[in-house]
């Protein structure tokens, strides 16, 4: 904080300036020139001051990269460090570039309308992609609301509609040529096909699936954890620990399976592919090997579902067997059995007419 003295125009004047630092803590400073007096310049040198400690006292409101950094911190308490790393990355990839340095109270509905339909390009990101960004969006906003920082949500009421993703399924003669050969080939997935296909758990289940989880007596297996290379072992996707019926063909496999695998801990060998997360390029690859359907390894679990509803198994009792929390989940498998549209027109009022034996009208000449 100074006054300095200049001339101009042959005229002693005066100027008055301070320097600080705002409320982010960039520095800062205020200077006034042109004044006549050194009294009035040191009352505008005190104003001067006030103004800059108005500044370094005033609320300061989160920048997008700010708070974005607050709310990962947070959410590492309640969040699994796999859905942390989603979220770092897409919010990196479609939404830091374009709202870098900006204030949390500036960004408008028209941002966010803008970022998902014209920032993001139709060429490299699909509407799930979208769906899934609006969905990070509301919640870093929803925590900004919760902590004070904001009065309305911008994202709020906003909605992308997804066309429903085709599940892609073995048929029963697709199933069969998949593990025989699987079989006469020795391939190393075979055990873990296996059980993706008799018991329909999720990959990270099966992965954390031990011989301890297994009561060949009552023939249940209990599956109450999962594995996958960001979170380790957690609990299921659902956090709940549900139990999966053994067929006798699968109880069969499995006590050759034990033998076989003599005192390992867990039911199913520790393959490389498997634990680096490309179980779905083998899978593909094989059934393009033989030429059936090309699925993913989560379609074995498909192919479960669908089988089992199929063939008449209550929506109530496939839901507790895979996990299901929410219905709409497992319908969407029954709409792909066709059993809810099953002998629905066996119900129509009318009828074609039948056939009758043919009548023979003799023509006589008269």
């Amino acid at each position: 904080m100074a006054i300095r003295t200049y001339v101009k125009e042959g005229k002693k004047l005066y100027e008055a300036y301070v320097n600080g630092f705002n409320a982010r803590g960039v520095r800062v400073q205020r200077k006034r020139k042109g004044i006549e007096t050194l009294r009035k310049a040191e009352i505008v040198e005190f104003e001067l001051r006030r103004e800059l400690a108005k500044l370094k006292e005033e609320k300061v409101h989160p920048r997008w990269e700010e708070w974005l950094k607050e709310c990962l911190s947070l959410m590492k308490l309640t969040y699994r460090p796999s859905t942390l790393y989603s979220y770092d990355k897409a919010v990196n990839r479609w939404i830091n570039r374009h709202w870098q340095g900006r204030e949390l109270k500036d960004i408008t509905k028209m941002d966010v309308h803008e970022l998902l339909f014209e920032k993001m390009p139709i060429d490299e990101c699909t509407m799930h992609t979208r769906k899934y960004i609006l969905k990070i969006v509301k919640r870093i906003f929803q925590m900004a609301m919760d902590a004070g920082f904001l009065d309305r949500n911008p994202a709020q009421g906003m909605m992308i509609k997804v066309p429903e993703s085709e599940k892609k399924v073995l048929t029963n003669t697709e199933v069969e040529t998949f593990l025989h050969e699987a079989k006469a080939t020795n391939h190393r997935f075979y055990p873990v096909w296996i059980m993706a296909l008799f018991t329909g758990c999720r990959s990270g289940e099966l992965f954390a699936l031990k011989w301890s989880d297994v009561d060949f007596e009552s023939k249940i297996i209990s599956v109450g954890r999962s594995w996958n290379s960001k979170n380790g072992f957690t609990s299921t996707k659902n956090q709940k620990t549900r139990t999966v019926p053994i067929s006798e063909e699968l109880l069969q496999y499995l006590k050759e399976l034990r033998l076989l695998r003599g005192n390992e801990e867990f039911i199913l060998p520790r393959l490389t592919e498997w634990e680096r997360g490309d179980a779905a390029k083998v899978t593909k690859s094989f059934c393009k090997s033989l030429g059936i359907t090309e699925i993913r390894f989560h379609d074995l679990r498909a192919t479960f579902i669908t089988n089992l509803l199929a063939r008449g198994e209550s929506l109530a009792r496939v839901m507790a067997i895979v996990g299901h929390s929410d219905m709409e989940t497992t319908n969407v498998y029954l709409r792909k059995a066709g059993i809810e549209l099953k002998d629905g027109t066996e119900r129509l009022g009318y009828k074609i007419p039948q056939s009758q034996e043919a009548k023979v009208f003799e023509l006589r000449a008269k």
